[in-house]
């Protein structure tokens, strides 16, 4: 299970498990900098309480800062070698509507000899909230695109108040990258993961020049981070 520590990767982690579909492990990238999630910036330590609730061990993809695409992509086959080597022939993702990224992930991992699986593909993104919390999960926002939304959208709780607050133009799912959340309660926990909220801060990121990652100049894109302690 390609684990983000999201509400999406849950939900996704739900419907496998419905489905009939054995999930052994979870895989996250993490940012060798920080020691964090990658994009969503929560501490290692609460993704292992993470992991520890839900009985499944952990396996990381440790990045560089700032990767490249190539340097992305080597760290990723050489995770997915282990695991091929360990016996996984699948790889389960929470992607929604994304056709580009959907096809990149399925070619990634072709050349890895894994199968792609995405059991929450073409939900509606409101529908996707809406089972979300009528199944009991709880998470909290920790992430924000500052040029979509502003602060105060930063350490709340996921809920119907918060998706009602969106303005028209960001996906309630976030799906675009508007926004990110961290999981602490659910059907798939054994019990909550505790943490307590620390500083929200901003960060600013620019495209590295030269990056393989982009073919045109990117502008620089800044985020609000809610810290959660463990």
């Amino acid at each position: 299970m390609n684990w983000s520590g999201g509400k999406d990767s849950a939900l996704a982690f739900y419907k496998a498990k419905q489905q009939g579909i054995s999930v052994e492990a979870l895989v996250t990238s993490v940012n060798s900098g920080t020691d964090r999630v990658s994009m969503h910036g929560v501490r290692r330590e609460l993704l292992e309480k993470q992991a520890v609730s839900i009985g499944l061990p952990l396996h990381t993809i440790v990045l560089p800062e700032m990767p490249g695409m190539q340097a992305y992509e080597n760290s990723v086959h050489k995770r997915h070698s282990e695991l091929k080597q360990a016996g996984f022939s699948q790889a389960i993702f929470g992607d929604i509507f994304l056709e580009d990224l959907k096809r990149y992930r399925e070619e990634l991992l072709a050349k890895d000899q894994l199968e792609c699986l995405f059991p929450i593909w073409k939900m509606e993104s409101r529908e996707v909230v809406k089972q979300f919390l009528s199944l009991g999960f709880k998470a909290i926002v920790i992430c924000v695109n500052s040029s979509l939304l502003d602060q105060k959208f930063c350490g709340r709780l996921l809920d119907e108040s918060f998706v009602e607050d969106l303005p028209p133009q960001v996906d309630p799912c976030g799906e675009n990258g508007e926004y990110h959340s961290f999981v602490f309660d659910g059907p798939i926990f054994s019990e909550p993961v505790s943490f307590t909220k620390g500083d929200v801060v901003f960060k600013a990121y620019a495209a590295p020049k030269q990056d393989d990652c982009f073919t045109l100049p990117q502008p620089e894109m800044g985020f609000y981070f809610q810290d959660l302690l463990s």
